[in-house]
């Protein structure tokens, strides 16, 4: 066994050894690869989203210098596709290339030239036979002569050089093309090869850089979603098995909704609240989230809008097309908006072209994010919908009014609106804050009906709750009448706390191309 040839199966054996969650119909996708023309395949999905121990997993499936079965024979590879399992299982030569270690190891030497060394070095002490080349490539296609097997690559982190030294780029790019630089070569050298990374493959010009890879994303992620995280199935279990609150764990890592998978969850955050029982944000931990705020620091008009939208909960538009797949090209807000999806950041709608904060745990790293930025309109919008939620409970109808007037002015494009479904998107926008001290429902039973929005204290928040119902072109008085008649409060019943009625109506006059929005704020006692 070695580092980068045939490293052996005591990483997957390790990841057995805690808590497990059975993602080896992974194995399956990959089998349908070998020796197609479909042979290369890159992944790309955030940190902490299994990336690494799906590799580990592979290694140890595929080396033949050690014997997995008992790895894998519990698992769903073995029972749901023996022929297959049986047929590839401990068959070939690895190359595993962690290149985050790599680029450590390395030092000063530039990376291509250490990776072609340092596997060279290994190939000879397993094959003493074997006749190099000053070909990397040549030397790969004597070794596969010599043993009459092909060899599977792994390659963990692919995209480190390009997200950590930029600089390297372009050698290191160089580098891969030749090792996958043909159909014909590539062939002779590999029945398969699996890349992670967090990026796509970058481009060059309008083209892939490495064009023969499948490619596999938070934005497309097709037969390969649900290996994207934890789908809720799986989530389920784990709660079940250790005695966890699926409701919070939904609350807290739900949220990437991938065709294909339905619910996906953070892997990590996940794990780490089954073993501590404890729901907190672990994205502080990744590097990621150091750089969130340099990314929503960005000069671009209209980003800090934006932002304020998704906290608020509104669905924003985003064209993914034209991302140029590193951490320093950007040309306009959608190029942003891309990049915090491949972070994880972002939820991706493949169906809408929409993304969305997640879920709680993303939620309050944006927050935290936020109001650092040291923008004017950033500071701004934070400053309103935080004086907005002072108002409301404080009972100022005619300054909640007065924001709601002034949130659709400077939203006249994006929420030019003549309903009541519409009008709601004003209401997430101008209480983006609401989180720091609410929990939100919307469409609540509720009484004799469904009650608009429900913004409801958290646990330490000494607010009142808000019981908000939402008129167009009605008098703002019908919408608190509607609260009583159809006794929305009783959703409340167990609550115990202060309640608020909330009327607010939005009325527009088409023949003099006006309109306003009217308020009226009232106490309540169950």
């Amino acid at each position: 066994m070695g580092t980068y040839l045939n490293p052996g199966n005591h990483g997957f054996s390790g990841i057995r050894n805690d808590i497990y969650v059975d993602k080896s119909g992974l194995i399956r996708l990959i089998n349908d690869t070998i020796d197609t023309p479909r042979r290369l395949t890159c992944i790309s999905r955030p940190r902490r989203f299994g990336k690494s121990f799906a590799a580990q997993m592979l290694c140890a499936y595929y080396d033949k210098t050690c014997d997995s079965s008992k790895l894998f024979d519990d698992l769903k590879i073995a029972a749901h596709n023996r022929e297959s399992y049986e047929k590839y299982r401990n068959k070939y030569d690895v190359i595993y290339l962690d290149i985050t270690n790599i680029m450590g190891e390395a030092g000063t030497e530039d990376l291509p030239s250490f990776i072609r060394r340092k596997v060279t070095e290994e190939l000879i002490l397993a094959y003493p036979d074997l006749k190099t080349d000053d070909s990397f490539s040549t030397t790969l296609i004597r070794a596969t002569e010599l043993t009459g097997n092909k060899f599977i690559a792994i390659i963990d982190e692919w995209d480190a050089p390009i997200r950590e030294t930029p600089e390297v780029q372009k050698q290191y790019l160089a580098f891969l093309r030749t090792l996958f630089k043909s159909s014909g070569t590539t062939a002779k050298i590999f029945a398969a090869a699996y890349m992670t990374g967090i990026l796509p493959i970058k481009k060059d010009g309008s083209q892939s850089a490495i064009s023969d890879f499948q490619e596999f994303s938070m934005v497309c992620p097709m037969e390969f979603a649900e290996y994207a995280g934890f789908t809720e199935t799986e989530v389920q279990k784990l709660c079940l098995e250790h005695h966890r609150d699926f409701t919070m764990m939904k609350y807290w890592y739900d949220g990437y909704a991938l065709d294909y998978a339905g619910s996906v969850y953070n892997p990590n955050s996940v794990i780490k609240a089954v073993r501590s029982n404890k729901f907190n944000s672990y994205w502080t931990e990744t590097s990621a989230a150091k750089s969130l705020m340099g990314y929503i620091s960005l000069d671009f008009d209209g980003l800090s809008s934006t932002l304020a939208k998704l906290l608020g909960g509104v669905d924003v538009l985003v064209d993914t097309n034209g991302f140029a797949n590193d951490l320093v090209t950007f040309q306009n807000q959608d190029d942003v908006l891309t990049l915090l999806i491949h972070l994880g950041y972002l939820a991706y709608d493949e169906e809408t072209g929409r993304v969305r904060i997640p879920n709680e745990e993303i939620r309050l790293e944006f927050s935290k994010a936020v109001r650092e930025v040291k923008r004017d309109d950033t500071i701004r919008r934070i400053r309103e919908s935080e004086q907005l939620i002072y108002d409301t409970v404080h009972k100022n109808a005619d300054a909640v009014a007065s924001q709601l007037q002034k949130i659709h002015s400077e939203e006249t494009a994006l929420l030019y609106y003549n309903n009541e479904q519409t009008l709601r998107s004003v209401i997430k926008l101008a209480y983006f804050s609401y989180k720091d001290y609410y929990l939100k429902f919307e469409e609540l039973p509720a009484g004799d009906g469904y009650v608009d929005i429900v913004y409801f204290p958290k646990k330490a928040s000494p607010l009142p709750a808000l019981v908000i119902e939402l008129k167009w072109n009605q008098g703002v008085k019908g919408a608190i009448e509607q609260i009583k008649e159809k006794r929305y409060p009783t959703a409340l019943a167990d609550y115990g706390g202060d309640i608020l009625l909330v009327g607010i109506s939005y009325e527009r006059d088409n023949t003099k191309n006006s309109h306003r929005h009217t308020c009226i704020i009232e106490d309540y006692r169950i």
